[in-house]
């Protein structure tokens, strides 16, 4: 056998080296992607169920939260007319309005004038 024999055995030798590492490698990535598929496969099933739990919670707290949607918008409505009674009756009536505002003022005084006074430090010495 002469040196072309023998590189031709060493090529083949190689060549068939780089084939098993190849088949070993395709073999290792299928049983990769199979790993991966029962993976994903048990990671959907333990989340369906989780999910349709979600749903029903948010449905379930939907129900309340439309309900207190309905009563903000009444105390709205009913805050804004009650604004707008307010506001029209001191447009009207300016002088109950003087009046009312004479009452407090002497609410206030009477009330001032009920407190007993502190002496102070310097007059008590």
């Amino acid at each position: 056998m002469g040196p072309g024999g023998i590189a031709t055995i060493i090529a083949a030798s190689a060549l068939a080296i780089i084939a098993i590492s190849i088949a070993y490698l395709i073999i290792r990535l299928g049983r990769l992607v199979d790993e991966a598929k029962a993976t994903l496969a048990s990671i959907s099933s333990e989340v369906n169920p989780l999910i349709e739990e979600v749903t029903t919670t948010v449905q379930l707290v939907n129900g309340p939260l439309e309900s207190f949607n309905r009563i903000t918008k009444s105390a709205e409505r009913i805050t804004s007319k009650l604004a707008d009674t307010t506001e029209g009756f001191v447009d009207n009536n300016k002088t109950i309005m003087k009046v009312a505002g004479a009452l407090l003022g002497a609410r206030k005084m009477k009330k001032a004038a009920a407190r007993p006074r502190r002496k102070s430090k310097s007059q008590s010495e």
